[in-house]
């Protein structure tokens, strides 16, 4: 997965040693484990040792779903809430932030599958990002993004419906 979505990355064994969003989401996948099972002390504390060696943080009360890829990675923060699909990108600096309102259990982002999200954006409160959703870099999104929609600008803003490539 990783080669596909990062040219930069050329081997197996390159990504494996050096991608730092690849072990932010492998050590993500043992602290949610260990938050599921009630250890959640020692899940923060892994979380935060984590966050020290990768600049990624990663709440283990967050839900993600399969291939998430973070490229870049440092000062990624997804909040404890947030839930995020199948197949997203995410690139450095992207925040799914709270605001402190709960809304249906949560207090940050829903973001849909395959959906890309651009270096510093921010996603703020429990809004959704439907699927195959693009977000701009700088973004300050504080509304729903409704699916196969591009939001840019601060705050964001959707951009007139186009035709788009297929993102595989």
């Amino acid at each position: 997965m990783a080669l596909d979505r990062d040219p930069a990355t050329r081997t197996r064994t390159e990504a494996f040693w050096v991608l730092s969003g690849l072990h932010a989401v492998w050590w993500y996948r043992l602290t949610h484990t260990l938050w599921g099972w009630g250890w959640r002390f020692i899940a923060r504390l892994i979380s935060q040792i984590v966050r020290w060696w990768t600049l990624i943080e990663i709440h283990p009360g967050a839900t993600i779903g399969d291939r998430l890829f973070i490229d870049h990675g440092a000062g990624v923060v997804i909040g404890e809430t947030a839930v995020i699909g199948d197949d997203c990108t995410f690139y450095h600096g992207v925040t799914l932030g709270g605001q402190g309102e709960v809304k249906n259990g949560r207090r940050h982002p829903a973001v849909g599958d395959r959906v890309a999200i651009g270096a510093s954006a921010v996603i703020l409160g429990p809004i959704t990002v439907g699927d195959n959703a693009l977000i701009g870099a700088g973004a300050v999104v504080l509304t729903d993004v409704p699916a196969n929609r591009t939001a840019v600008g601060v705050p964001a803003r959707l951009l007139p419906k186009s035709p788009r490539r297929s993102r595989s």
